[in-house]
């Protein structure tokens, strides 16, 4: 998976399509990634004992890496992202400006 944690991004496909945010997590094993502000799901949260009022709780909800893409740093449109060596290390790099991440 060539997204990681702190990157921006943009939704290109679903619900949220065209909301911009920044990766808070990412689920290798499940091909998901948590945006924050992005997908957001309500749970009702129960009363635990008496007097306690329930609640409802606002949480992003995670997902599928083939429905985001990187923001690019120049242009800010979307973007694939490749690799090239610069100076002995491997660096992610916008397709489509050739800038690095």
């Amino acid at each position: 998976m060539k997204i990681k944690k702190g990157d921006n991004i943009i939704v290109i496909a679903g619900k949220d399509k065209g909301k911009e945010g920044k990766v808070a997590e990412v689920l290798r094993e499940a091909d998901r990634v948590v945006i924050d502000g992005i997908n957001m799901r309500k749970r009702h949260k129960k009363a635990a004992k008496a007097g306690v009022k329930g609640e409802l709780i606002s949480y992003a909800a995670p997902i599928h890496v083939s429905n985001v893409a990187i923001k690019d740093p120049k242009t800010g449109k979307p973007s694939r992202i490749g690799y090239k060596i610069e100076g002995g290390k491997k660096v992610r790099v916008a397709k489509k400006s050739k800038t690095a991440l």
